[in-house]
């Protein structure tokens, strides 16, 4: 993507009132207004989902258009991205619809204790080396996170093409004694997933169907 290109979606974004972008600093001083009243956001009582790492914004979209009951906010850093789900919910007159430009370790400071209902995480980066442990999404300081924010009810969903981020997290959550609500090594060939899992596809995923390459799923509690 150009320079200008991205510039323009940086600018479109700010004009959005369904996007948000948060000063760093002031996250971290706690300045954020919002951590515990995302509800006022919406203007509405209903239960609240993350999808974290939303890139595009295609899960958030296909999300939100499936369950209208439901409020659901895109969690990403890169603003140029997410620009196209931003756009699209505002066409599509989308208002259980929000996205966040934010590094994803500061969901805790964002959102307060037992504010979120579920979380996504969709295709994220597996990042395989030893050395970058600490920037899996399904880490035990992520899942610390993860628990602070959820309510009791609350449930995490990893869907992943990488089968080391999934047999990854499946050992992390029996290691720690987490319950594993559902666990399924390909979805499209075994039966039971959820139907969020079956009817969203985000560009990439049909990428990797088309190279045949199992898609993975697990639903976990953190509580």
């Amino acid at each position: 993507m150009g320079s200008k290109n991205k510039l323009r979606r940086f600018n479109e974004n700010a004009t959005f009132e369904n996007v948000l972008q948060p000063d760093r600093d002031d996250v971290q001083k706690g300045l954020v207004h919002l951590k515990g009243n995302w509800n006022s956001f919406f203007k509405n009582d209903n239960p609240i989902v993350l999808e974290l790492g939303c890139g595009k914004g295609e899960y958030t979209i296909g999300l939100a258009k499936q369950n209208k009951n439901k409020n659901f906010i895109g969690v990403d850093i890169k603003g140029a991205r997410f620009w196209r789900g931003a756009k699209t919910a505002i066409e599509d007159h989308l208002t259980n619809v929000a996205f966040l430009r934010t590094q994803i370790e500061l969901i805790d400071l964002l959102f307060a204790e037992n504010e979120i209902s579920e979380i996504w995480i969709t295709f994220p980066d597996p990042q395989i080396k030893y050395k970058r442990t600490k920037h899996r999404l399904t880490n035990q300081l992520f899942l610390d996170k993860y628990r602070f924010i959820l309510n009791d009810a609350g449930v995490v969903n990893l869907k992943t093409d990488s089968e080391f981020m999934h047999g990854y997290t499946l050992g992390l959550l029996h290691g720690s004694g987490l319950e594993v609500l559902y666990a399924n090594h390909d979805v499209y060939k075994n039966e039971g997933s959820p139907k969020e899992v079956m009817n969203i596809q985000t560009f990439y995923e049909k990428q990797y169907l088309e190279k045949g390459k199992p898609i993975t799923f697990i639903q976990f509690k953190v509580k």
